[in-house]
């Protein structure tokens, strides 16, 4: 169940967006209950070809999967603001191409949104049940958004991240900053070209000497299932490398099941 908050306005970037909220089947019956939620990125792709750049993430069939298991969860899909998409989603701002004003789109969303969806839908608040989510330059802001406000997002979903942008900067910030709760999840496809992969792999060094501990059974392609069962202490980064995924919404829709399932289950 999709519901659309039609051009929602932020002051703090003085544009609008449309919003979309993704609704488990379970919320028509109203009552008490509430749930997780995850802010993800470039919502205009997640599930509406026509609105969709490449493809969609079938977002809300992964949603029922994961409901069927008994995993249900609210998604926020944020639309990016077009033009402006590129400067609102880098933290710091590039020698060639710019932008730096993810500061203030972080704080539209810590500020603005998360308190209306708070206040409109039945969520659990708390940090440690609110995910933050995108890929590419969304997984950027992303992971950045989860340094810079770990009491609101409390788990980070980081999809082919474009660590490259303004030199790698976003590195130099992890290094500096105190390591955050919660958990983190990055992958990465290695057909994605250039050194996307390289480029992951050191981010994933650098959050296990920051004190995450990898999720190593995942690497081994164990199931999120057969994760469960184990008993294990429960990992705080899971890093994936996709050996047939290429830098597009089909291969990060193929890895997002297992990741919503590691960051809220």
């Amino acid at each position: 169940m999709k519901r659309t908050l039609k051009n929602v306005w932020s002051p703090q970037r003085r544009n609008r967006r449309d919003v979309d909220v993704y609704l488990p089947a379970s919320y028509r019956s109203g009552g008490p209950r509430r749930y997780p939620v995850v802010y993800m990125q470039d919502g205009q792709n997640l599930s509406d070809p026509a609105t969709a750049f490449a493809g969609t993430w079938d977002l809300e069939a992964t949603l029922e999967r994961l409901a069927a298991r008994g995993l249900e969860i609210i998604v926020v899909g944020v639309h990016h603001a077009g033009e402006q998409r590129l400067e609102e989603y880098s933290p710091f701002p590039d020698r060639r191409y710019g932008g730096g004003a993810g500061e203030s789109y972080l704080s539209f969303l810590v500020e603005t949104l998360k308190p209306r969806i708070d206040r409109t839908f039945r969520t659990r608040a708390q940090c440690d049940d609110t995910a933050i989510f995108g890929s590419s330059m969304g997984a950027l802001i992303s992971l950045y958004a989860f340094f810079r406000s770990p009491s609101v997002f409390g788990r980070a979903g980081v999809m082919s991240p474009s660590v490259w942008f303004a030199q790698g900067a976003i590195l130099d910030y992890i290094a500096a900053e105190k390591a955050p709760g919660g958990r983190v999840y990055l992958d990465v496809g290695m057909r994605e070209g250039g050194n996307t992969a390289r480029n992951a792999r050191n981010l994933a060094r650098l959050l296990v000497r920051k004190g995450f501990r990898r999720d190593t059974r995942a690497a081994r392609g164990a199931s999120p299932a057969t994760e469960r069962r184990t008993r294990r202490p429960v990992s705080s980064l899971r890093y994936i490398e996709d050996a047939g995924g290429g830098h597009q919404e089909a291969a990060w829709a193929h890895r997002l099941e297992s990741a919503l399932d590691f960051l809220l289950d």
